[in-house]
């Protein structure tokens, strides 16, 4: 193929910044596609709509032939509709179309689970078997074949499945290759054995050779046995993926038969957005230049969390989905420990209902050291990386991580766990010939962890060294450009 032949993607993805986020999933979608469009390629993006996505602000409308359409679930007819937008940047918009159903997604508060019970909810395989259908049948509408359909995670797994089997004789879908990026392979689309009734695919795909994975239906197993090629999010985590059982939730020997099609790309940032020199959300922009302008925002966040300020009490920040993985039952079980440092804690998350009222509980107790938000709140999370001295990310496991990332851009010195891809981009800060970026240590116990604090907040009393610390952090690189020609290298490798 023409090497500088301009490639139709199309982005299928269950959330995107700024219209939804429970994850890093999110922060990719809402970038990567923009950076495909600039270098020239066409980028189209398949998301739900779900209620939390604010119609009047992001300028949603309905597209008139793309009204009530059907597809089959579980043997009964669904009508949905495309409704459509932009994603905008300064300099360049892609198009998005919204799944729009009121039963599934419009009429629901929650994005995959309830929040009156934290359970998921109980028809997500019907959910995300309309999502890969309805695929389809906007593909076939509008007429845009895309030369790849770029898949994200289990929600939109089941579409290489489709694709070679129910669809593999539809003339105009005959040439599409597909790519499956993993984010996080906690989650993997886990359904009973009578979802495979539900999805009208040939028989021998319920078997271990399709979507059957331990006596139940896999929809993230089935994607990565039918996709073209596989890609997770950082090279260090594809190393732990296929070498421990643990890391990849019992997906490690079809990730192994896989090896030569699966690769990392580290994810990146939009530095547009995560610039403390250009940031509209926080009270007082700074840089290199002008580093002591931090302690403004510093001095802001004590205020917003009722903390007393002081420049020389540092304030740690744990910026996290509310999950194990990301090691909370660790702090949760330590939080004793954690509070002996001579430190101030903000915790900003959602997730799982039970780690919610333990830290809720936990801030009522502990207002002169520790506090917590509940909720996603992107306004918030930009002033906690410009007013926090570090952040600290103890996961158990980390496919990429972004918060390491933005720390660095923010001054913000990362304390993390050597894990996937927080091993990828922090190295651990050796005073004597001064190299590395954070601190970071090994072993996922509370004496390392609290050791690699203290020896965070020693340094951070050396002001001189920490801010030059700091400033190097500030001087990184982590843009979506080197990024985004690995994925077009990979995008040329399936069409060639």
């Amino acid at each position: 193929m023409n090497s500088s032949k301009m490639l139709k993607i199309l982005f299928v993805t269950p959330e995107a910044v700024p219209f939804v986020k429970t994850g890093g999933v999110a922060d990719v979608s809402g970038s990567l596609p923009l950076k495909l469009q600039e270098l020239g390629h066409q980028v189209r993006i398949i998301i739900p709509k779900y209620a939390l996505v604010d119609e009047r602000r992001h300028k949603i409308h309905e597209v008139v032939r793309l009204k009530e359409e059907y597809e089959e679930v579980k043997g009964k007819k669904i009508m949905f509709s495309f409704r459509s937008s932009f994603l905008v940047a300064t300099k360049t918009r892609v198009q998005i179309y919204f799944l729009d159903n009121k039963d599934y997604f419009a009429n629901r508060k929650g994005i995959y689970t309830d929040p009156k019970n934290g359970k998921p909810y109980s028809d997500n395989d019907e959910r995300f078997i309309l999502l890969t259908k309805s695929v389809f049948s906007l593909i076939l509408k509008l007429g845009w074949i895309p030369d790849i359909i770029h898949c994200n995670d289990w929600q939109s797994a089941l579409i290489p499945i489709y694709l070679k089997t129910v669809y593999k004789d539809v003339p105009e879908l005959q040439n599409i290759k597909t790519l499956l990026t993993i984010h996080n392979f906690e989650n993997q689309g886990i359904f009973p054995l009578d979802t495979f009734d539900k999805m009208e695919l040939p028989k021998e795909l319920k078997s271990e050779k399709g979507l059957l994975f331990d006596g139940k239906i896999n929809f993230l197993k089935g994607g990565l046995n039918y996709t073209d090629l596989i890609n997770t999010v950082s090279d260090n985590y594809v190393k732990e993926l296929c070498s421990d059982a643990e890391v990849s939730f019992g997906l490690k020997n079809i990730l192994c038969k896989r090896r030569e099609d699966f690769s990392g790309i580290l994810n990146g940032i939009d530095t547009a957005v995560w610039n403390p020199e250009k940031d509209k959300r926080i009270p007082k922009k700074y840089s290199i230049k002008n580093f002591e302008d931090k302690q403004i925002n510093k001095k802001a966040l004590c205020e917003r969390f009722n903390f007393n300020f002081d420049e020389n009490v540092p304030i740690i920040s744990i910026v996290s989905r509310l999950t194990e993985s990301k090691g909370i039952d660790f702090l949760m079980k330590g939080f004793k420990e954690l509070l002996k440092v001579k430190a101030n804690f903000i915790l900003l998350g959602d997730g799982e209902i039970r780690y919610k009222k333990f830290f809720e509980e936990k801030a009522k107790k502990s207002n002169n050291k520790f506090a917590c938000q509940i909720g996603f709140d992107e306004n918030l999370a930009h002033l906690v990386k410009a007013g926090s001295d570090m952040i600290l990310i103890p996961s158990k496991y980390e496919p990429c991580g972004l918060n390491q990332m933005y720390g660095l851009m923010y001054g913000t010195i990362p304390i993390v766990r050597k894990t996937g891809g927080l091993a990828d981009t922090i190295k651990n800060f050796d005073e004597k010939n001064f190299s590395g970026n954070g601190f970071v240590y090994e072993k996922f116990t509370m004496p390392d962890m609290i050791k690699t604090i203290n020896r965070a907040i020693n340094l951070f009393s050396k002001r001189a060294i920490w801010e030059k610390l700091a400033k190097t952090g500030m001087k990184s690189n982590f843009s979506w450009a080197n990024s985004t020609h690995q994925y077009v290298d990979i995008y040329r490798k399936l069409v060639g």
